[in-house]
């Protein structure tokens, strides 16, 4: 339930130099309506300082590449629901005061030897290839530091022009916010808005996550059900009996775990049969295109939702 089809032109900034004082100084109060309506070619200072803040309270933007774009739109939008506010994505004064809190946006980072380990030359598109495979994971540095922060690479490139990402190289980086600590009692996961939303015992919003849930020809199950279980690094069964057909495959396959896989790096089990909430391996693609009716988040939010969740609790899907 984890391959997916284009459902639109995705626009991807070319990587272009961008200065992190630029990005450390830039202010909220520059973003306006314009922005939404015509994102820049390339990163937008502000738009990345908007896009960390977010983050770090707890509404994700999804990958944060300083692009105006509806993920950015409905993630103002949960944060002013979840301070109260009128909810309608506008960047007023009110909405930037609570989202200023102070301290750098970027910050330098030292790349380890362990960023290292683990890579992978690539990621085959045909399952049966990628059955082969003893794991999917990054396929360079670059793609784990990406990761790690909530990067575009092409975000991470423009801010470290001419890196080769080797051990001991210092790399500029977006500082997003810590995984979140707090107890889920309901998820909420809306297709029309592409956006997945985790509230505690009293109804307050914890946190929101844009996703991808389900599609026309694939859709997301109906009504209520409950999270059965969580599994991290999950290895991926292909049924395509069961699931869906990719390319030629007619046979079960066991594809290996990484967060290059099908699912990502973690998977949240539904009461529903074949049904969960995961991560995956494109999570620029995140509301960009259809699933095979399970829902997709970033791996970052993902494994930020699976540590706050337990069995039993609520998941509604919405239209």
């Amino acid at each position: 339930m984890s391959a997916f089809f284009l459902i639109g032109s995705v626009i991807v900034a070319e990587a272009v130099e961008i200065k992190p004082d630029a990005i450390n100084s830039a202010s909220l109060a520059t973003i306006s309506e314009e922005h939404a309506a015509e994102p820049s070619a390339g990163p937008d200072p502000a738009i990345v300082r908007l896009q960390v803040l977010l983050d770090r309270a707890g509404i994700s933007p999804g990958v944060i590449d300083g692009v105006h774009g509806r993920n950015v739109t409905k993630a103002v939008a949960s944060f002013e629901k979840m301070k109260g506010l009128p909810a309608d994505g506008a960047m007023d004064p009110d909405v930037v005061s609570r989202l200023e809190t102070g301290g750098p946006i970027i910050e330098t980072y030292t790349v380890t030897a362990d960023d290292a380990k683990g890579l992978v030359d690539r990621i085959p598109e045909d399952y049966g290839e990628k059955a082969r495979m003893p794991s999917l994971g990054y396929t360079s540095v670059a793609e784990t530091i990406s990761e790690r922060f909530h990067m575009h690479s092409n975000l991470l490139n423009a801010l470290n022009p001419g890196s080769d990402y080797a051990p001991g190289a210092t790399l500029q980086v977006t500082m997003p916010g810590a995984p979140l600590q707090g107890k889920v009692a309901r998820i909420e996961a809306d297709k029309s808005a592409g956006l997945v939303t985790a509230y505690d015992d009293r109804g307050v919003i914890l946190a929101a996550y844009p996703a991808t849930v389900g599609s026309e020809d694939n859709p997301s199950p109906r009504g209520t059900h409950k999270v059965k279980g969580v599994a991290r690094m999950p290895v991926f069964r292909y049924n395509p009996m069961v699931n869906f057909k990719q390319g030629k495959n007619n046979k079960i396959l066991t594809i290996p775990k990484g967060p290059n896989g099908p699912v990502g790096s973690v998977w949240i089990d539904l009461t529903k049969p074949t049904y969960g909430i995961h991560g995956t391996p494109d999570p620029e693609l995140i509301d960009k295109v259809e699933s095979h009716g399970c829902v997709r988040l970033t791996n970052w939010d993902a494994e930020e939702l699976a540590g706050m969740v337990k069995p039993g609790v609520i998941v509604r899907f919405t239209n």
